[in-house]
């Protein structure tokens, strides 16, 4: 059929089908596109957005990492002896992945490890529950022979080789003089970081670059056996530290320190430096209580003792944690405490330098002296007064009226300047950490024209606190020529190829005073120890300077029902030609000693006995003066296969007694032993064929008595004394003996004590 033009007409279901054809196109060209850009989308978000995720995963699935630890530096002492080394060690780890897919016994694999490791069975077994990992350290830094015994379970016998165990390359720190020294040297955590002294402020160079192998793995996870696969960085092994403490001053220092902390029963700890004042180098340097860096958890047992009695749990931890943090912490530098008596010293620099005192002038003590600002006098330790006396006098006296009169000619303004020259508003940055920072009025108080009182207690050392690595640099100024040094402990950092990388050499902050008052405070600061308060610090043939400090913690007293300490001495020696200044100090002594507690007593002597060990380690050479050589102690000779009238002459000659035990005609044995240093007057014992006598002997109580009384008991027990240090004067008597009383010692055994003076007990 056609229509009126005789064209053929289309029929619907034709247009039906053709419209729907289209829209279905058109509809599915839609859905393309947005398929299209949603797939765009998730290649731009996985192959840009997540490209360094994905990077990531696929290398970690598609490469293996091994690590070779690189050694941690050693530090060593001045002369080379090791103080912190590190060895190889092992970390000992199971992967419970290929326990999995091994089908390998995880059960009797956690019985053998907790056998070899000393661990839980049970907490050993735990890990391989995390079947997807590949990597449980079970123990860090084992031994070489648990190692090998691990290396033999891996083995198995004569199965295979067990895949779910394994060892990587560690290393351990160790600390061959244990506790010596352990607040400069420090030590390192269990991830091989420097956390204390020079082990954590030079961790930097100590620290190495470790190796690494990266090689490519297959869809097994086994390493594909070409190198072209492979990459390898070398490591490094860190640098290697040279510190300023010689290991011998170091040792003396210790010695000395824990014999003054027990026979004066010393309650809050102590501290000692010893410092080169020509170059700032520090020799050696102690604080207590302390610790032993190779168990550095491990508290001493009185304490661990007290801290067990604490029932509650949680406030159990939080004092340990105090109680290790103590035991870490450096009183030279982390503490602050009044100087005392000791600061005079740059009291009397300041002031002869600035022309406002000299040797000839002279200074009346009544036994108080009025202050502006102070409605009670400011008293002299000595209360009666004493009198007049020359700047010398002043000083080998520790008048405090004296120095108030000499603070007072220096005025405020002029001392606060001379204070802050001398370094001692500043921390000195010494390269350790954890230093501190004085306590000190400010400017405004303390020159404030209407009170002077600040002044006054300032000019001897009372009401503001220092460090003691403050001060004994500051005292190292007053008696070097005047120079602040910057005081260091690390003198040099050499790489593995001994290559140096780093350098510390003295440093000369500034001068602070002339060459000139510098000599005149050397004398006079020795004429103290000759003639002075700090007497019980001189050591015949040995020139020494110094001071004593004796100051009272005045906040603790507001609570304590009784007056509490700080007593120190600061000396040094050669006085002429410093070498070596020593300060050492005593943080609350205890009263139920019964000894008078002054620097004097208890820490002169201590200084002069570890000045003169130090001296002739140093390799001088006594000098003994005319009195010293009438009051020195002597040498006894050998004598062995000498007749009686020559061994009787030599000895007398050395102003040595004697007696004969037998009938030969020459001596066989005697005692003490040959080249022993003893007391003039002691009886030396001759045997003539006859057996020497052996055995213990228990020691006198010898405290309190003068030299020769000292000399004469003990040598009725068959012992000897020999002087440590103090004066053999008048006045003098034994105020230590090293070796406690009651103790057994074999016969002939020498006692050291050191002697003070009684004539004058005062707040030095």
């Amino acid at each position: 059929m056609s229509n009126d033009n005789g064209k053929k007409r289309r029929r619907p279901r034709e247009r039906r089908d053709k419209w729907f054809n289209s829209r279905t196109l058109i509809l599915m060209a839609a859905c393309g596109i947005v398929a299209f850009g949603i797939l765009v989308g998730r290649l731009y978000y996985l192959q840009i957005m997540r490209h360094e995720d994905y990077q990531r995963q696929a290398a970690s699935q598609q490469s293996s990492v091994r690590t070779e630890v690189a050694q941690r530096g050693s530090i060593v002492d001045r002369n080379g002896n090791s103080l912190a080394v590190s060895s190889s060690a092992f970390n000992v780890f199971v992967s419970p992945y290929e326990c999995e897919e091994n089908d390998e016994d995880a059960a009797a694999i956690s019985a053998s490890l907790a056998q070899i490791l000393d661990m839980d069975y049970a907490e050993i077994l735990a890990r391989f529950d995390r079947k997807d990992s590949w990597y449980e350290v079970l123990k860090k830094q084992v031994d070489e022979e648990t190692a090998e015994k691990v290396r033999e379970l891996i083995r198995n016998g004569d199965k295979p080789s067990l895949t779910a165990v394994h060892l990587e390359d560690s290393s351990i720190r160790a600390y061959p003089y244990s506790r010596l020294a352990c607040h400069v040297i420090g030590f390192v955590g269990s991830e091989n970081r420097g956390l204390e002294g020079t082990e954590a402020m030079y961790d930097r160079y100590l620290t190495g670059t470790a190796g690494r192998t990266v090689s490519l793995v297959n869809g097994w996870g086994k390493q594909m056996m070409s190198t072209a696969f492979e990459d390898y960085s070398v490591g490094q092994n860190g640098d290697n530290v040279t510190l300023t403490i010689d290991v011998t001053i170091q040792s003396i220092i210790e010695e000395y320190l824990q014999q003054a902390i027990e026979i004066n029963d010393v309650l809050n700890g102590a501290a000692c430096i010893a410092m080169d004042p020509n170059t700032g180098e520090v020799l050696g340097m102690a604080s207590y209580g302390n610790y032993d860096p190779n168990d550095y958890l491990t508290l001493s047992e009185p304490v661990q003792e007290s801290l067990d009695a604490i029932e509650d749990e949680e406030e159990r931890n939080k004092a340990e944690t105090e109680a290790l943090f103590r035991q870490w912490r450096n009183k030279a530098l982390s503490d602050t405490y009044e100087p005392g008596s000791v600061f005079k010293t740059v009291t009397l620099a300041m002031a002869l330098e600035e022309g406002l005192v000299t040797e000839n002038d002279t200074f009346y003590c009544g036994g108080g002296i009025n202050v502006l600002g102070r409605e009670e006098p400011i008293l002299c330790w000595l209360h009666s007064g004493h009198g007049t006396q020359t700047l010398a006098q002043a000083t080998q006296n520790s008048c405090n009226c004296a120095f108030v009169t000499i603070g007072d000619r220096v005025g405020a303004k002029k001392f606060y300047e001379y204070v802050d020259a001398f370094g001692l508003f500043d921390e000195t940055d010494i390269d350790l950490a954890g230093e501190s920072d004085s306590i000190w009025w400010s400017t405004d108080v303390f020159t404030d024209p209407t009170n002077k009182s600040q002044l006054a207690a300032a000019s001897f050392g009372q009401t503001f606190t220092v460090t003691p690595i403050q001060m004994v640099t500051a005292i190292s100024a007053c008696c070097n020529g005047g120079y602040l040094m910057q005081p260091y402990v690390v003198s040099s950092v050499e790489d593995s190829e001994g290559n140096t990388v780093l350098l510390n050499e003295p440093t000369v902050r500034r001068q602070v005073v002339s060459n000139e008052t510098s000599a005149t405070v050397n004398r006079i600061l020795e004429s103290v120890v000759t003639y002075g308060g700090g007497s019980n610090a001189y050591v015949a043939g040995y020139h020494i300077a110094g001071k004593t400090g004796t100051s009272e913690k005045v906040t603790e007293n507001l609570t304590a029902d009784y007056r509490e300490y700080v007593v120190s001495f600061c000396g040094y020696a050669p006085a002429n030609d410093p070498k070596v200044v020593v300060l050492l100090l005593l943080d609350t002594p205890s009263h139920r000693t019964g000894r008078y507690i002054s620097g004097a007593n208890m820490a002169a002597p201590v200084v002069g006995k570890i000045l003169s060990h130090v001296l002739d380690y140093m390799g001088y050479e006594p000098d003994y003066s005319e009195a010293d050589m009438a009051v020195k102690d002597v040498t006894v000779p050998n004598l062995a296969g000498w007749g009686q009238n020559d061994a009787i002459s030599a000895l007398s000659y050395e102003k040595l007694d004697y007696e004969f035990v037998g009938s030969g005609s020459s001596v066989t044995a005697q005692s003490p032993d040959p080249w022993t240093v003893i007391a003039a007057g002691s009886k030396v014992i001759l045997y003539l064929g006859e057996e020497p006598e052996t055995g213990d002997v228990v020691v006198p109580n010898i405290s309190g008595l003068t030299y020769p009384e000292a000399v004469k008991r003990l040598g009725n027990s068959g012992l000897f004394a020999r002087k440590a240090s103090g004066v053999s004067g008048a006045g003098s008597v034994v105020g230590t003996q090293y070796t406690e009383a009651g103790k057994k010692v074999p016969f002939g055994s020498v006692v050291e004590v050191a002697l003070i003076e009684t004539s004058g007990q005062g707040e030095y």
